[in-house]
């Protein structure tokens, strides 16, 4: 659930990547810029970090394999209205060591998650230049850590709204995000639950529970230029009704995180494709 991370930092830069009407697109585009985001440890945290961050840019609109606005993933069926994609997630570790809530506890390793996600299309409209979409990823976590440990699994559906060239805005692209998360006992454990070992008279001894993880929300925009791309987000969580919003660890239900990033285009593809991303 520690999805404040480098790489959801990245999957909210490059939400409104690019445009979503079908076009002949080059294969494979490739670039490199910087950005600087601040965001919570993890979430429920009282402490932000800030980073400035090198922002790889990378598309490829490949028959299986895709790496565009909505991440990199394997395409596993593709209709007008119905995709079904293989996709995974990359998180940074979080040493307890730089955390007053976590003073004395292990560390809360670097993670990746894989799973299915299925994306239904709800509604659409100016030759594809505004989509609703209802986004379903189902992802088993892991740590990354000498002993790979299974950490549980996330369920984050979400309504994902797309938009380009709205009035005043020419060039842009905008894209707006909302749904809850939820996970399962072993993920809410391994961020939030503390072992008797582990307990201070100020962080007794808590046990998470399975369930509803708060609710998310994202805006970004971005625009792409002739030899280089723009963007920023914004995102707002809140804890209130999550099964461990009573865990000690848990320092505040709401916060807001955020980022802005550019990236230089270096090189493309000769080869051209039709996409629709």
């Amino acid at each position: 659930m520690k999805r404040s991370s480098f790489a959801c930092v990245l999957a909210a830069l490059a939400l409104a990547r690019t445009g979503f009407a079908a076009e002949d697109k080059p294969l494979w585009e490739v670039g490199l810029g910087v950005g600087a985001v601040s965001f919570p440890a993890y979430r429920g945290s009282d402490q932000s970090q800030q980073y400035v961050l090198p922002t790889p840019y990378f598309i490829y609109h490949g028959r299986f394999l895709k790496a565009d606005r909505h991440g990199v993933r394997g395409q596993l069926f593709a209709s007008d209205r119905v995709d079904l994609t293989v996709s995974g997630a990359l998180s940074p570790p979080a040493p307890s060591r730089r955390i007053d809530a976590r003073a004395g506890m292990p560390d809360l390793e670097a993670n990746f998650e894989i799973g299915p996600e299925l994306d239904l299309t709800l509604w659409t409209a100016e030759n594809q230049r505004r989509q609703l979409k209802l986004q379903l990823p189902l992802r088993v976590a892991h740590t990354l850590d000498r002993d790979v440990r299974n950490i549980g699994w996330v369920f984050h559906p979400k309504l994902n709204l797309d938009l380009q060239d709205l009035p005043g805005l020419p060039g842009w692209n905008v894209g707006l995000q909302a749904g809850p998360l939820f996970g399962d006992r072993r993920q809410h454990q391994y961020f939030y639950g503390v072992d008797a070992a582990y307990a201070t008279p100020d962080r007794p001894a808590y046990r998470a529970g399975a369930g509803f993880a708060g609710m998310q929300y994202l805006a970004a925009i971005s625009r792409r230029y002739d030899r280089y791309w723009i963007g920023a987000f914004l995102r707002y969580d809140n804890l209130s009704g999550a099964t461990f919003a009573d865990s000690p660890l848990v320092r505040t239900r709401h916060y807001v995180a955020g980022g802005v990033a550019i990236s230089w285009i270096l090189g493309q593809s000769s080869t051209r494709v039709v996409a629709d991303d």
